[in-house]
C-alpha cells in the first residue's frame, strides 16, 4: 500500500488573487520580507498497487484526469508506503 501526497499549485503564468491577497496582508502585518505567495492544494490518495513505480502512475494519471487542470496547474507527487491498516484509517 501507497501513500501519494500530491501538492497541486498554479502554473507561474497564471495569476493568482489569493496568493497576491495574502502576500499584501504579510506585509501589513510587517513581514516585509514576504516578496511573493502563491497558494495551492494537496490532496492525498492511498494507492492499492505492487510497487512504487505503479503507485507514482496511478497517482499521476489521477492528476491528470481529474485532480489537476493541466491547463493552468502543475502537480508535483510524492509517494511513501505505508501500513495497510495506517491506511485504512486515513492516518498514515
Amino acid at each position: 500500500m501507497y501513500k501519494a501526497t500530491i501538492a497541486i499549485t498554479l502554473r507561474p503564468s497564471i495569476l493568482d488573487p489569493e496568493g497576491k491577497t495574502l502576500q499584501h496582508a504579510l506585509t501589513n502585518l510587517g513581514y516585509d520580507e514576504v516578496d511573493q505567495v502563491r497558494m495551492g492544494k494537496q490532496a492525498e490518495v492511498w494507492i492499492d498497487a505492487e510497487s512504487e513505480a505503479e503507485a507514482r502512475r496511478v497517482a499521476t494519471e489521477t492528476c491528470e484526469e481529474l485532480l489537476a487542470n493541466p491547463v493552468t496547474e502543475n502537480f508535483d507527487v510524492q509517494i511513501e508506503s505505508v501500513p495497510r491498516e495506517a491506511a485504512k484509517q486515513g492516518t498514515a
